[in-house]
C-alpha cells in the first residue's frame, strides 16, 4: 500500500492536550478509536466534515492537522476567480 499523500499532526496535538486518549478523541469526533489509530498511522484520510470535527476538538484549524507529505503536482487547474485586473480610467471626452 502506498503511503498518503496527506500527513497529520493528531497524535502530537494529543499529547499536547494533556495526553489525551486515542479513546476520548474517537468519542469527541464521533468516531471510533480504530478510526482514530487508522488516521495516526497515516492509513486513512478523513473527510472534509472529520478533518473539521478533529480541528474543533483541538480548537485549530484544519491547516494546523494537516499537511501535504510531498507538494501535489503542479496542475493547470482552471481558477474559479480571477485575479483583479487593474482599473483602467478613461476619460469622458466631449465631442
Amino acid at each position: 500500500m502506498s503511503e498518503l499523500a496527506i500527513g497529520n499532526h493528531i497524535r502530537k496535538l494529543r499529547f499536547e492536550h494533556g495526553e489525551m486518549t486515542q479513546d476520548a478523541l474517537a468519542r469527541s469526533a464521533g468516531v471510533t478509536r480504530q478510526t482514530v489509530i487508522s488516521l495516526e498511522a497515516g492509513r486513512y484520510a478523513p473527510s472534509l466534515e472529520l478533518a473539521m470535527r478533529l480541528a474543533q476538538v483541538f480548537g485549530r484549524g484544519v491547516d494546523d492537522l494537516f499537511y501535504w507529505r510531498t507538494p501535489p503536482p503542479d496542475r493547470d487547474f482552471p481558477r474559479l476567480f480571477a485575479p483583479p485586473r487593474p482599473s483602467v480610467r478613461t476619460q469622458d471626452h466631449e465631442p
